[in-house]
């Protein structure tokens, strides 16, 4: 399905739980109808317990507030948040509880992924950070590394109505007539701004392939360069050959993926894709100096994407998903910049021939890492479909 993009918004790139956390405070503090958070992970640490804090004091002065997190990412949620937020009157549910973790089936690997909340039909955050604080990883080391968009005007609309439909698939099966809906915000936001931007969605009915299109059509279009960062990158036979294609019309591509090893069998499986990436001329930089959880893009100086969906089959064929995609080239060049200044100060881009200075052994083990991985995708039902 075709991006809609509505203009007169106001669009606020936010860099990582520092700007982003304080800002969300800043709303739910301020809200006066309702407040509808969704998020992958809600963590019982020092972030999550101040937004929990927030979204309960809302509650308490007779806001509506809904919060949904996913029962695998927030699987402690359940236990140690929620109580106290049912009890100041907050509405929280849990999408899919948790489920054993070694079964494949499809249907159970479709996640919450996407991390949104608007606040009074008046503000919306889309992006990529969870309700965790920033410095919550196994190691002492520097913050993780993402984005989120603070949006205004009437994007928000499209926003509040994918939110308000997940809440009722929600309600329904799980038979809650506690929590049914009130749709008390604004249906028309008022402009804010100048700037044009589509919120895209990615889902198991209607918008299957709708964020990973998007980036094709771009990639496709770019005439001079894509820059593109990713925690996680595994992409289909498609993906690869539009950024092949790109390279070899001679547009400058740019990947920033993650160099810490978090999770070691994908971390390696992408690292199998290295060689043909490089050798079509296409530039690597993994950044190192904290663990990468960025899901952006920048192309041509003037479209842009932030959001929750990688570039792996995990984001583009499993979970919900929600990005904004904008085109307008302020908001470009400023994500461009922080990009750029990440990749400067942060990460080391890979020699052309890093592949083959590997080892047999270790080329050996990156190539059973993908293949497995692709095995793995083919058990849940989704092989030879890319």
């Amino acid at each position: 399905m075709a991006a809609k993009f509505i203009s007169g918004n106001r669009l606020t790139l936010l860099n990582s739980g520092a700007e982003y956390f304080p800002e969300l405070i800043r709303a739910i503090d301020g809200a006066q109808r309702d407040v509808h958070l969704e998020s992958y992970i809600f963590e019982d640490d020092a972030t999550g317990r101040a937004v929990a804090e927030a979204l309960s004091n809302a509650a308490r002065r007779g806001v509506t507030v809904r919060v949904l997190v996913d029962g695998f990412g927030a699987r402690e949620f359940a236990d140690r948040l929620q109580p106290a937020l049912v009890e100041a009157g907050v509405q929280a549910m849990i999408y899919r509880p948790d489920i054993a973790r070694f079964q494949l089936r499809r249907h159970r690997l479709r996640r919450l992924h996407r991390k949104l909340a608007a606040i009074d039909g008046e503000i919306a955050f889309v992006g990529g950070i969870n309700v965790i604080d920033d410095l919550n990883t196994p190691y002492q080391i520097p913050p993780r590394y993402d984005y989120a968009v603070r949006v205004e005007g009437p994007l928000l609309t499209p926003i509040q109505h994918a939110q308000h439909r997940l809440w009722e698939i929600v309600l329904w099966a799980k038979l809650n007539r506690r929590y049914r809906l009130t749709r008390s915000s604004p249906i028309d936001p008022e402009v804010r701004g100048e700037q044009t931007a589509a919120f895209l969605v990615r889902d198991n009915i209607l918008h299957r392939r709708d964020i990973e299109e998007a980036y094709l059509e771009a990639i496709d279009a770019a005439q001079e360069d894509v820059l593109l960062a990713s925690a996680y990158f595994l992409p289909g036979r498609r993906f690869r050959k539009a950024l092949q294609s790109a390279a070899k019309r001679r547009v400058r591509v740019v990947i920033l993926l993650q160099g810490r090893i978090e999770y070691r069998l994908l971390h390696y499986a992408t690292q199998a894709l290295y060689g043909r990436l490089l050798g079509a001329g296409i530039r690597i930089f993994e950044y190192r100096r904290s663990f990468l959880h960025a899901k952006v893009a920048v192309i041509d100086r003037h479209w842009a994407t932030v959001g929750s969906s990688n570039i792996d089959p995990f984001s583009l064929l499993l979970a919900r998903e929600a990005n904004i995609v904008v085109k307008d080239p302020v908001f470009a060049e400023t994500l461009r910049q922080s990009l750029d200044q990440a990749m400067l100060n942060g990460a080391r881009e890979l020699p052309v021939d890093s592949w083959k200075r590997l080892p047999w052994p270790s080329r050996l083990l990156r190539w059973v890492s993908y293949n497995l991985v692709r095995v793995l995708v083919g058990i849940v039902g989704y092989g030879g479909k890319r």
